[in-house]
């Protein structure tokens, strides 16, 4: 949806999934779209070395987050928001299951 300003589908893609989960590391992210590694370890550089991504470690794994200092999230987060709106249904899916892990059995609903 966004390719024409962003560049590439996986900058969208990474900065989509940085929003509705609050922050991820590289292999869950690529994983979870079914996209090579590099290609989004290039993603998150670019976007770290920008001032639009931070990152902090948690034991070994770097955890990248979006900054909330930067200037214009709030404008970035209404782009992003809207076209959410367009994606095609299995893509929309993908970012409304927002569960990492399966609920304990005996939790109720």
């Amino acid at each position: 949806m966004l390719e024409a300003l962003f560049g590439t589908k996986n900058r969208e893609l990474t900065l989509q999934y940085l929003l509705i989960f609050e922050g991820g590391y590289a292999r869950e992210i690529a994983k979870y779209f079914d996209v090579t590694l590099p290609s989004i370890q290039n993603q998150l550089k670019h976007f770290e070395n920008s001032g639009l991504v931070l990152s902090k470690m948690s034991g070994r794994t770097k955890v990248y987050f979006l900054n909330p200092r930067y200037a214009f999230l709030g404008e970035l987060t209404a782009l992003l928001d809207k076209a959410r709106l367009y994606y095609q249904p299995e893509l929309k899916a993908k970012f409304e299951m927002q569960r990492k892990r399966p609920r304990r059995p005996e939790k109720p609903l």
